[in-house]
This record gives C-alpha cells, sequence and structure tokens, in this order.
C-alpha cells in the first residue's frame, strides 16, 4: 500500500536508537530529548490509527511537565478529552520500541487487533510546551500523521490543559465550547467575571494573587489571559519565562518537595502565592504567616475548599438532587490522576485531586441536567436561585477533562472571593499532619510492586514489615512508597505528629528502600 510506503520512508528520517526501551507510563512517554524523535513520529502514526478507530479528533501534546528542562515527552489525548485508553497505551509501548526493519509489522498488527478501517479520515491536534526542544519533536509529530494521510492542527503553544479541552470541544461539536485559545479563554473568564460579581466589596488587595509561572507554558499563557479578567483580578506573575529556566528552583513541584516558597517570588506576610508547573495541569498555594512560617495549600487543600464550597450550595436542593443521598463519598484509587479520573466519572459529582495539585471536578450528564433544569425553574426563591446560578457558573469555569492549573486557580479565586475567605481562613478548614516527601534513585522501579490503592508494599520481600516497623516508632505515623509513573525512581511519603519525627521517618523509609529495592549512588542522608 502507497501509505506504508510513506511510512517506511518517513520514518528513516527519525530513526530509532538500537536497543533503547521505552515505556508508555502514567503521563506518557518521558526522557531526555535526545532519544525522543523515533517515538514523536511514531505517536504521529498511533494517533492516526487512534483517530480512524474512534472516528474522532485525536490529541498529541509535547511535553515533559515538571521534568527539567532538557527532557521532553508526549502525551496522547482521547475523544473527549481524556487520556488515552489503556489498552492503546501498550500500543503505544509496542511501537515506541519495534526496532526499525520491524516498524510497519507492528503497525499492521494493530490495526488488524483494532479492526481499523484505513479509508476512515483521520484528524490529529497537536500542541507543545516551550521547551527548547519541542518545535522539532511537534514537527516529528505531524510527520507521522501525514505519512498515513491522517489531517494536522497544529496549536503551537499551549498548556496540555488547553489542548485536552480543544479535543473535547471538537468531539463534542462545539457543545463544551469553542476549540480555539481565544474561546478557552472566553468561556472562562466569562464564568469566573459571573462568579466574582456574587463577591461583595472586594478590595484590590482581595484580588491580588502572586503566580509563579515556573518559567513554562502556563505563565505565557497566563499573559494572554489577564486582559479576559479585566479588573477583578490583579495578577502578579513571576518565573515568566523572561530570564530563569523551565521548572528550575520554581514550580509546583519545587514548592510541594521542597515546601518553601520559590526563587524569584517577593511574598508578603499572609499573601495568597500559587504555582504551576511546567505544562500548566498542576496548582499549588501557599503563604507565610506573621513569623515567617511557610504554609502549604496543596492538592488536598484544594479538594476539601472546593467539595465544601459544592455541599453548601447542594444542601440548598437536598430534596431535589436524587444524588444527594450520597453527599460525601471518599474513594481511594492508585497513584495518577487516569485512576482518579475514572473513579470520579463513577459519581454525580466527583472531586479529584493528587496532593500534588493534579486534579479537577467532573459533574455527570445527570447532575448538569438537573442543575439546568432548576436555573430554569420559575418557582425558586432569591437564595435557590443564585445558589443555582453558582453552579451553573462553576460547572463552566472548570476544565472537566483534565487538571487544569488556570482554571483550578480561577475556581480556587472564585470560592474564596464568594465566602470572603483568606489564605489563613481556608489553611484553618483543617490541620495536616507534618509530612515529609522524598525519592530514591533504583536500578530498576519495577521491583516495587504496591496493593490497597498503593499504601503497602508486596514486593521486594521485607519492605512492607520494615516499613511497619519503623512507622511503630513514632506517633500518629504513617508511610507510603510507591515506584515513579516516569522516571527509576521510588517516592517515599511519610507523615507523624512532628515535622522532626515526619523527616526522621521519611529518611529510614528511604534508607530501607535504598537497600532492599536496588538504590543507586549514594545512601539517602538525613534531613538534619
Amino acid at each position: 500500500m502507497a501509505q506504508f510506503e510513506e511510512v517506511s520512508q518517513k520514518s528513516k528520517l527519525h530513526p530509532k536508537p538500537e536497543g533503547l526501551t521505552l515505556q508508555y507510563g502514567t503521563a506518557g512517554f518521558r526522557t531526555h530529548a535526545k532519544h525522543l524523535d523515533h517515538i514523536m513520529f511514531r505517536m504521529g502514526l498511533l494517533a492516526t490509527l487512534r483517530s480512524k478507530k474512534t472516528k474522532s479528533t485525536i490529541g498529541v501534546m509535547v511535553t515533559a511537565s515538571h521534568n527539567p528542562e532538557e527532557d521532553n515527552g508526549v502525551k496522547l489525548i482521547d475523544p473527549m478529552g481524556e487520556m488515552v485508553t489503556a489498552m492503546w497505551e501498550g500500543y503505544a509501548t509496542q511501537l515506541a520500541n519495534a526496532e526499525q526493519d520491524s516498524l510497519l509489522k507492528e503497525l499492521k498488527d494493530i490495526i488488524e487487533k483494532e479492526d481499523i478501517n484505513m479509508s476512515e479520515p483521520a484528524s490529529v491536534y497537536v500542541g507543545k510546551d516551550t521547551r527548547p526542544s519541542s518545535a522539532s519533536l511537534s514537527q516529528a509529530v505531524l510527520d507521522g500523521v501525514s505519512s498515513l494521510g491522517g489531517k494536522t492542527h497544529d496549536y503551537g503553544l499551549v498548556t496540555t490543559p488547553q489542548l485536552h479541552y480543544m479535543v473535547c470541544c471538537c468531539n463534542t461539536h462545539g457543545c463544551y465550547g469553542s476549540p480555539t485559545v481565544e474561546g478557552y479563554y472566553q468561556k472562562l473568564s466569562q464564568a469566573f467575571l459571573q462568579l466574582t460579581q456574587n463577591a461583595l466589596n472586594r478590595t484590590d488587595d482581595q484580588k491580588r494573587l502572586l503566580v509563579d509561572g515556573a518559567n513554562g507554558i502556563g505563565a505565557l499563557k497566563m499573559r494572554e489571559m489577564e486582559p479576559f479578567l479585566r479588573s477583578e483580578m490583579q495578577v502578579v506573575l513571576s518565573n515568566d519565562g523572561s530570564s530563569g529556566k523551565l521548572n528550575h528552583m520554581c514550580g509546583a513541584d519545587y514548592v510541594k518537595v521542597q515546601q518553601k516558597a520559590p526563587q524569584g517570588m517577593n511574598m508578603g506576610v499572609g499573601e495568597r502565592c500559587c504555582s504551576f508547573d511546567g505544562d500548566a495541569d498542576r496548582i499549588v498555594y501557599y503563604y507565610t504567616d506573621s513569623k515567617g512560617c511557610f504554609h502549604l495549600l496543596d492538592g488536598d487543600k484544594i479538594a476539601t475548599l472546593i467539595s465544601t464550597y459544592l455541599k453548601e450550595l447542594l444542601l440548598l436542593f437536598r430534596h431535589m438532587f436524587q444524588f444527594m443521598l450520597k453527599l460525601v463519598t471518599v474513594c481511594c484509587t492508585k497513584t495518577g490522576v487516569k485512576h482518579l479520573h475514572h473513579a470520579a466519572q463513577e459519581y454525580d459529582i466527583g472531586v479529584y485531586f493528587e496532593a500534588n495539585g493534579h486534579g479537577t471536578v467532573l459533574f455527570s450528564k445527570a447532575a448538569q441536567k438537573q442543575i439546568q433544569e432548576l436555573v430554569k425553574d420559575p418557582n425558586s426563591n432569591d437564595e435557590r436561585k443564585r445558589a443555582v446560578k453558582l453552579l451553573e457558573s462553576t460547572i463552566n469555569l472548570i476544565n472537566q477533562t483534565v487538571g487544569d492549573a488556570i482554571s483550578d486557580m480561577l475556581v480556587i479565586e472564585a470560592v474564596l472571593a464568594i465566602r470572603g475567605m483568606s489564605a489563613q481562613d481556608w489553611d484553618a478548614i483543617y490541620t495536616d499532619l507534618p509530612n515529609r516527601q522524598l525519592k530514591v534513585t533504583v536500578s530498576d522501579r519495577r521491583v516495587i510492586d504496591t496493593t490497597d490503592a498503593e499504601r503497602r508494599a508486596v514486593s521486594p520481600e521485607g519492605l512492607q514489615d520494615t516499613i511497619d516497623s519503623l512507622v511503630k516508632k513514632y506517633k500518629s505515623a504513617r508511610s507510603f512508597v510507591r515506584p515513579s509513573g516516569t522516571e527509576d525512581v521510588v517516592r517515599v511519603y511519610a507523615e507523624a505528629d512532628t515535622q522532626e519525627s515526619a523527616d526522621s521517618l521519611a529518611h529510614e523509609v528511604s534508607l530501607a528502600v535504598y537497600r532492599l529495592a536496588g538504590g543507586i549512588g549514594d545512601e539517602p542522608k538525613p534531613l538534619h
């Protein structure tokens, strides 16, 4: 077939380094950018097949999120803006690791297994972040799509959540919104402005927010969005990419792990501050108190703020909503947004956030339909009319396709404004136990296997017993370990009654991981 001939010819321009093996993980492929050219070409091929199979537009995002600037990566986006289905993750790994001379065989194998009609048209949306390597790597994706006769729309520089949004808009034929960057800004800003009308007498100080853009795409897009927000939000942007390096000593991951402010941000006492990650799909908030103590408001705090806000609104309609019977249910899943997203889809309203600040809110079709009916209800009293308009605008402000730092930031700002809360008030909803997150480099992360939503280690033998005995030494303590989804490291989490104890427990568990799970490099050192 002529189309396979073109694949064969073009693939020679994107050759696979012999012997290189990569796996499509929690966040797609990620590694040093120099190893990714062939991966990008092949993900262009796979996205084209996925488009033909689903008869929908598919997205391909070139980014390595919170990784260092020299890395890059790629994520595939399914028709409703969600992450690509697990079966096709396997195909991605299969295609990526095929040696050059067996690429066509692997491609035909997927076509046969999925019974793909190759005469179907294909449409692929492509976006990229601000990394120096992203331009050439996104071109490799475009080459892959065109070699199988697919049509592309190259969005250029966009945040990861913006591309998820575009894909969903396209496949819902505009019902979700307009598939343009300006359409995204208009939808979110309009909803934000409608919500903040309900916050009376806001001062300029209350509208002011310090934003750390991680020297990434989020900073660029925040600048573009500012005019749409008019005077209702005053953004003070630092780490905007004009001088610093992407994710270096800044960004959501740095702030979460180091539990301190990013470089380049001048924080006043009690001022609300937030940090995006490199591709703007995560956000964390923070502030310093009058004693100079740093307070982190992470994904858990964000989930609590949004959940309590929605609960207050919904309680006004408990006699109407069938789903009010189960107002709050807590569900635990394996780490990874795709697991949380699927779990949240089981509920009428699902609020999910990882502690790292990656998350969103999902509203079922039934819940959205009931809310729309209430908007039109002529018998509602003023209090209910106000509450249902708040719900409607909140739904429009939330990017339901994936965690979105810009959308989440606007939701948080609107909720704080409506409830008249400061960062300190928000922080006081509950008190976190002191905790510490560390990582241990290992030769192969797959030696760690977990169960019970990754709260217990099954292998290597003896590791969980060691963790259990270490935890018993401290008060109010817990500790979990899990392999990273993107690199050969094991993540260690520990909490206890004091910061000193949490730090000590985290170090001892890190040592156990290093010794029992094939740690490489120097042994973990005590934090103090």
